[in-house]
């Protein structure tokens, strides 16, 4: 059964995951982009929900994942043990992460208007 019960399973996000092009996608907890509720399989480049990101370095991985790590491949902002709603502890940590993904700045010149 996919996991839908809660808002964040499919509008928050809980990964990072880049693209072949350096390219970022928002995953909920399904691994669909945020906000998806679609439970089968995506291909994430026929939507437009991938962004270039300015500055995602090893080091702001390292802030950014819940398990300390420094890659840029795929950064887990949370993990089953560290649920954002089965403790205030653990939502200030994810909140303390949204506030780093918040002021995140987007490469226009990969994404022109």
């Amino acid at each position: 059964m996919p996991l839908q019960e809660e808002l964040r399973h499919t509008h928050f996000i809980y990964c990072l995951q880049q693209q072949e092009d350096g390219s970022y996608v928002f995953l909920n907890r399904n691994y669909k982009p945020v906000g998806f509720i679609d439970v089968g399989f995506l291909d994430y480049s026929q939507f437009p929900v991938a962004v270039h990101l300015k500055g995602l370095t090893a080091k702001l991985a390292e802030k950014l994942s819940v398990k300390g790590e420094n890659t840029v491949q795929t950064i887990y902002l949370y993990d089953d043990g560290t649920t954002p709603t089965s403790s205030t502890t653990n939502m200030q940590a994810y909140l303390k992460r949204l506030e780093i993904v918040a002021k995140l700045k987007i490469d226009r010149t990969k994404h022109p208007q």
